[in-house]
C-alpha cells in the first residue's frame, strides 16, 4: 500500500515503520496514526512477520501533536463548531482505542531516535519494548500546553516507572534525556545513536523467532493480568493458555528440536 506519511520495509521476520514527516519533526496527526495502524494491522495477519519496529525519520521520533491542527480546533471551539477531535470521539463510541490495539498487536518495539514528546511518548507506552538512542529526549509535555495526558498513559506510566516518577513527569512536563529515561525504566536501554536500528531490529528478530501463538498469549496474559490484578485469576488464565500451547505444533517442535540438539523451526512453511 502507498502511504504519504510513513515508510515501510521488512528485514527477515521484522517489519519496520518509519514516521516520515521530518520537516515537522514527525508531528502527530490522525492521518499519520491511521497509516501506522493500517500497516500494523496488515502485518498482524501476515505469518511472515513476527515483530514490528517503529522509528522516526530525521532527528525526531515524534515531537508531539501537530499544533497547527490545535490552532484550528481553538478557532472551531470559539465559533461554537464541532471540532474534528470531538467528531472522531463521537463516532468512535466503544471502538477499539490505539492503546488497546497496541496491546493485541504483534510484538512492537519503539526505536526512539530523538525527541518523543507528548503523544510521541504516550503512543508507545503500550509498546513491548522501548530502545532509545543517546539523542532521545522524552517528555509528558501535556500540562505545559494546558491539557492532560491521554491514551491511558496516567495508568500505564505509573506501572512502567512507578507512581512518584510518573507523577513528577506528568506534573512538571519536564524533558528528560535517554540516560534518565533508562535509569527510571521508561526505556529498556539506551544505545549509541548510530547503532539504534541495529539493536532494535535484533531485539525484534529475537522475539520474532518464537512461536507466534505463544507471543500473542504472553501479551494477552500480561496485559489482562496487569489491568485486572487478580493473582488467582492470573494463574487460571495462565493454566488455560499453557494447555492451549501444548496442543500446538510449536510445542512438539521445540521438544523434538531439543532432543535432536538443533534450533527449533517454528515457522516452517
Amino acid at each position: 500500500m502507498a502511504y504519504e506519511l510513513i515508510l515501510t520495509e521488512t528485514r527477515g521476520r521484522v517489519g519496520i515503520i518509519t514516521l516520515n514527516r521530518p520537516e515537522r519533526l514527525n508531528a502527530f496527526n490522525y492521518q499519520l496514526l491511521g497509516e501506522v495502524k493500517s500497516q500494523v494491522e496488515a502485518w498482524n495477519v501476515d505469518p511472515a512477520i513476527g515483530a514490528i519496529v517503529m522509528t522516526g525519520a530525521g532527528r525526531a521520533f515524534c515531537a508531539g501533536a501537530d499544533m497547527g491542527g490545535w490552532s484550528q480546533e481553538i478557532q472551531q471551539r470559539e465559533a461554537g463548531e464541532t471540532t474534528a477531535r470531538q467528531q472522531r470521539q463521537a463516532e468512535a463510541g466503544e471502538a477499539e482505542s490505539w492503546t488497546e490495539f497496541m496491546m493485541r498487536s504483534k510484538p512492537f518495539i519503539a526505536a526512539i531516535n530523538g525527541p518523543a514528546i507528548g503523544v510521541g511518548l504516550t503512543m508507545i507506552l503500550a509498546a513491548d519494548a522501548r530502545i532509545a538512542s543517546e539523542n532521545a529526549r522524552l517528555a509528558m509535555r501535556f500540562v505545559r500546553v494546558g491539557v492532560i495526558p491521554e491514551l491511558a498513559s496516567t495508568h500505564l506510566l505509573s506501572h512502567i516507572v512507578g507512581v512518584t516518577h510518573a507523577l513528577e513527569l506528568m506534573l512538571s512536563g519536564r524533558i528528560i534525556d535517554g540516560a534518565e529515561a533508562g535509569r527510571i525504566g521508561l526505556v529498556n536501554r539506551v544505545v549509541p545513536h548510530d547503532q539504534l536500528m541495529e539493536h532494535a531490529v535484533a531485539t525484534a528478530a529475537e522475539i520474532a523467532f518464537n512461536p507466534t501463538e505463544s507471543l500473542a498469549a504472553i501479551k494477552r496474559l500480561t496485559w489482562q493480568n496487569l489491568l485486572e490484578g487478580d493473582v488467582r485469576g492470573a494463574m487460571k488464565r495462565e493454566n488455560a493458555e499453557f494447555a492451549a500451547a501444548q496442543a500446538r505444533p510449536a510445542w512438539k517442535e521445540a521438544v523434538t528440536a531439543f532432543r535432536e540438539k538443533r534450533d527449533p523451526d517454528f515457522h516452517r512453511a
